[in-house]
């Protein structure tokens, strides 16, 4: 006969009728069951009693004790009843054994962890490039067949990104390359003061604005402000089944949410750039004036002397490249949201890391490019 309880309470007191066979192989029959009456009897008086049983092995007698124990609460009222003299003896003889033996866990050798670690990354990282790959070949797909059916344009939507993405991020963009122009020139005044140099800080804050940090800082920024608001944006429809509405409705969930995202911000970050370029410029020139006695009229003339035009097309041609892999990764990463506010902080996340990472990677690619052509 398998193992079987039951219980009743009278007077606050509790009592569990045991009877079977209450061995190891029919205890999983009942642990759950058993387990949820000992969590209810918790700070009530407990008898058990033996006289039904037929069985009992030392699993069957540590399960009772365990139920017997469980809750420091009860009084010394709670007792076994009953039962014949071996059960109760098997019973008392396991009670000094409940608390489980230290287990000391297996050594593990740190650098075939660190190797292991390094492989899943990798490995991880690859999967990953993979599906943005993908990702970025449904986009430009997508992107052909609407430019052959310019109706299926979503101008509408385009226009409220170019603003939320776009003009939205104006205030910050402008205030971060200010201050970094002004940053820039007061180092490189200070620096190059010791070579008797100061007059070249207008080179230095040109070419670095112009060139890498105008562009650079408004992709940054972007890549936090708007990348991580398209991964929140459609992965918050993607955990509100809002996407697989639109696909049982017969939309494109790539020409309905991604596309215009990624219109607008190819569209927007160049503006961006160039606004960013000009007050980093501004930003330098004031700390020109304040530290180095230089005017406006002599920074600009200046300017003009030594900073050619192909320094600005250097910078904004970047802008572009910068703006679709951001609103890509974005877009790519909330589509990726599995349907928990858990994924979706971790996929805006990785939203942020994976922009920021390839922004850096294509301006190094840009960086030795221009220098292969001597641009």
């Amino acid at each position: 006969m398998a193992a079987a309880f039951s219980f009743e309470t009278r007077d606050d007191i509790w009592r569990l009728r045991v009877s079977g066979e209450w061995r190891a192989r029919f205890l999983g029959d009942i642990d759950e069951d058993l387990r949820k009456f000992q969590a209810d009897s918790v700070g009530h008086d407990l008898i058990i009693d033996l006289d039904d049983l037929t069985g009992l092995d030392t699993a069957g007698a540590m399960v009772l004790q365990r139920v017997m124990r469980a809750c420091t609460a009860r009084t010394t009222a709670s007792h076994f009843r009953g039962g014949s003299r071996a059960h109760r003896a098997l019973i008392e003889h396991v009670e000094p054994h409940l608390q489980p033996c230290p287990v000391e866990p297996p050594w593990r050798d740190p650098f075939l962890l660190l190797l292991n670690r390094l492989g899943r990354g990798a490995y991880g990282a690859y999967i990953s490039g993979i599906k943005i790959l993908s990702f970025i070949g449904v986009v430009v797909t997508t992107l052909a067949r609407v430019a052959r059916d310019p109706k299926r344009l979503r101008v509408t939507s385009i226009a409220h990104h170019m603003e939320e993405a776009g003009l939205d991020a104006m205030p910050i963009i402008g205030l971060v390359s200010f201050l970094v122009g002004a940053v820039v020139a007061y180092m490189g005044a200070k620096t190059l003061k010791i070579f008797n140099a100061e007059i070249f800080t207008v080179e230095l804050v040109g070419l670095s604005v112009l060139r890498e940090f105008g562009v650079l800082l408004a992709a940054i920024l972007l890549a936090g402000r708007s990348g991580s608001a398209f991964t929140a944006q459609i992965g918050s429809m993607k955990i509100r089944e809002e996407i697989d509405a639109m696909r049982t409705l017969g939309l494109d969930p790539i020409e309905v949410l991604v596309l215009p995202r990624t219109i607008a911000l190819v569209l927007m970050t160049p503006i961006l750039a160039f606004l960013a370029a000009m007050l980093g410029l501004i930003g330098g020139g004031l700390v020109a004036a304040q530290a180095l006695d230089v005017s406006p009229v002599l920074f600009l003339a200046r300017m003009e002397e030594s900073i050619t035009i192909s320094n600005f097309w250097a910078g904004i041609i970047k802008a572009p490249f910068f703006a679709f892999i951001i609103a890509v990764v974005g877009c790519f990463q909330g589509m990726e949201v599995e349907g928990s506010a858990e994924s979706l902080g971790q996929r805006t996340t990785l939203s942020v890391v994976q922009s920021l990472f390839l922004v850096i990677v294509i301006d190094a690619f840009f960086a030795m490019f221009y220098l292969e052509i001597d641009f």
